[in-house]
Parts: structure tokens; C-alpha cells; sequence
């Protein structure tokens, strides 16, 4: 239940990276302001603003959703993963390792929308195909790497995780 106070701000509650937070936010403060600027995690990126580059995204509910489309009120009673939930845990270390050794970000600022929608496929325990991957990763623009080493270190992942040949 929201709740104003006296400056207009809304009462919120939920979790963050499996952390329970109870914070207030302004009625219309952009999710992605909010989680960089009152949550400290500033590795929401913000690109274009629009919900287009993919910079943003964040898990909602375990979700992928662009943070700079929603406002902070809307997270209440939800949960919320963001690329610093994600890097503290080690069973990622394997997607960590696959861009290292593919040479999949250059900047990093898509990097960890790229991370949190990667994560998201993953969870799905789906094996995809590269041109699968591909479409699924067409969400988040990256202005450096090309692709390739983005796609080469997922479809690397996903065959070492479910256990496929490319061919199948």
C-alpha cells in the first residue's frame, strides 16, 4: 500500500538485490534515477531515455524491463535485480568468463543490460540457437563491440549449460 507523506513522497517497499528496502520516492521520479541516485546502483546505465538501447534494464519480478519506462512507485512490493545483484552471485561466473575470453564489451555501458537480459534467457533454462540469441539480445544496442563477441560468448554459455552441438 502507498502511502504520501508531507513532502508528496511515496512510501515504497521492496527488495533490491534480495534486500529489503523501504524507501520514499516522488510520485513521477524515473525507476532508473531513482535506483542510481537514492539506491546507489549505479550500474543501471541511462542511454537514451526512450526504452530503446537496452542500457537500463533491470529484472522486475524477474522480468526484464527498461527502467527508464517506469516510475520508482510502480517497484512497490516487488522485486527488483539489478547488475550488482547479479554479480555477486557466482553461478554467472561461467557468462563472466565468456565475455572476458570473447572479448565482449569494450565501453561496458551496455554491458549490464546485455548481463541482465543474458541472465533472464538463462533462467528460462531454454537452449537457443545463435540466431536465437541474436534476436533475443536485439533489445539492448551496443555502439562498440559488433556483436559478435557478445553472441559468440552466450551461444558458448548456452551450449556448456544444456549440453548441445551447435548443429542441433
Amino acid at each position: 500500500m502507498i502511502i504520501y507523506n508531507d513532502d508528496n513522497r511515496l512510501k515504497i517497499s521492496f527488495k533490491l538485490n534480495n534486500e529489503l528496502i523501504q524507501k520514499q520516492v516522488k510520485p513521477r521520479q524515473l525507476l532508473s534515477d531513482f535506483l542510481r541516485f537514492d539506491c546507489g546502483m549505479t550500474g543501471t546505465h541511462v542511454g537514451c531515455e526512450h526504452g530503446i538501447c537496452g542500457a537500463c534494464t533491470i529484472l522486475f519480478n524477474n522480468e526484464p524491463v527498461r527502467s527508464c519506462l517506469m516510475l520508482a512507485p510502480q517497484i512497490d512490493n516487488s522485486e527488483i535485480t539489478t547488475i550488482e545483484g547479479i554479480s555477486e552471485n557466482s553461478s554467472y561466473d561461467d557468462l563472466r568468463e565468456a565475455f572476458k575470453k570473447y572479448h565482449a564489451l569494450q565501453c561496458g555501458y551496455c554491458t549490464p543490460g546485455f548481463i541482465t537480459t543474458i541472465v533472464y534467457l538463462l533462467e528460462k533454462k531454454q537452449f537457443l540457437k545463435e540466431e536465437e540469441i541474436r534476436e533475443k539480445l536485439s533489445g539492448n544496442i551496443c555502439r562498440c563491440t559488433g556483436y559478435t563477441g557478445i553472441v559468440k560468448a552466450v551461444e558458448e554459455v548456452f551450449l556448456n549449460r544444456f549440453k548441445k552441438s551447435k548443429n542441433d
